[in-house]
């Protein structure tokens, strides 16, 4: 556990309010500035810089900050780590995992609900959001793991493959273009519509085009929709041709809703990660998580 006066800096910097801190921390507010005090006076550095009621972080205690909150991350996973070699079903604590569109809908489920008859007493934090910004809410300590399809070239985090996945192109049944087999050059006449930009699936699609000499500018877009069912349920009132995960429209396709379009040439594989911050491998909760993951899904 962190000593007193580094967990009342932790929080006054996080909040950058003595006030706050004192709230969050059920102390009084001369407590909180006694305790900054004492590690400043320790430290022989300022950690604040104090005009009026307002307070920043000098580079001391910014540098301060940044290697406390390494330390809180390390905290919990020694934590996690002895609860879970204690006794499996004892483990305590939480598992925060963000995740792209088609994981949060398709995959994690049935993840989540075979982890947690293995761990009920640990809570879970499951957040949705499209491939770009789950990668930023790891990166911003948001959540502890992120899974995802795309692979941003970003220095704050490593990947580990999970699960294969395919994209394919889909339209209604009542689509002219439902019975036709397309070529990669009348997709540029073809009604199309997509993903919201920051999207995985529509980062995957357009890397797959460029490489068959296509840009995504050149096609004939109609629509951009922010999410996976947004999408579907839209090619299923319309006649454009969409891009979506197999997972994704496996019942609709089953059930006669909507059709997968032949496009010669064109076969959109791709890759699900789980994403985490450089220096840290996944150690309990999280290491147990991305096993249980595997083990479902790479049987």
């Amino acid at each position: 556990m962190l000593a007193i006066h580094y967990t009342v800096f932790l929080e006054v910097a996080t909040q950058l309010s003595f006030s706050k801190a004192a709230e969050a921390l059920y102390i009084s507010q001369p407590a909180v500035s006694k305790q900054v005090k004492k590690l400043e006076a320790e430290m022989g550095v300022p950690l604040f810089e104090r005009r009026g009621n307002i307070i920043r972080l000098t580079s001391s205690g910014e540098k301060l900050l940044e290697y406390l909150q390494r330390a809180k991350i390390i905290e919990k996973q020694i934590e996690s780590d002895l609860d879970i070699i204690k006794s499996q079903l004892q483990a305590k604590g939480e598992l925060r995992v963000g995740s792209s569109t088609t994981i949060s809908l398709y995959v994690l489920p049935k993840v989540l609900s075979s982890f947690r008859k293995k761990f009920p007493n640990v809570k879970i934090f499951q957040l949705n959001r499209n491939s770009e910004s789950i990668v930023q809410a790891l990166i911003n300590n948001e959540i502890d793991l992120a899974i995802i399809e795309a692979h941003y070239k970003i220095n704050a985090v490593h990947y580990h493959p999970f699960m294969q996945d395919e994209i394919i192109p889909v339209c209604s049944v009542h689509s002219p273009y439902a019975e036709k087999e397309i070529g990669l050059n009348d997709l540029k006449q073809i009604q199309m519509a997509i993903r919201e930009r920051g999207s995985g699936t529509l980062s995957i699609l357009t890397k797959k085009l460029e490489s068959k000499k296509v840009k995504l500018r050149d096609l004939n877009i109609v629509a951009s929709l922010g999410g996976t069912e947004a999408l579907k349920n839209y090619l299923v009132e319309d006649i454009a041709i969409g891009f979506l995960s197999r997972m994704a429209v496996r019942n609709e396709l089953e059930r006669g809703i909507l059709k997968e379009v032949e496009i010669r040439t064109l076969r959109i594989d791709r890759k699900f990660n789980f994403v985490l911050r450089k220096g840290e491998e996944g150690a309990g909760i999280v290491k147990s998580f991305i096993k249980e993951a595997r083990n479902h899904y790479n049987k």
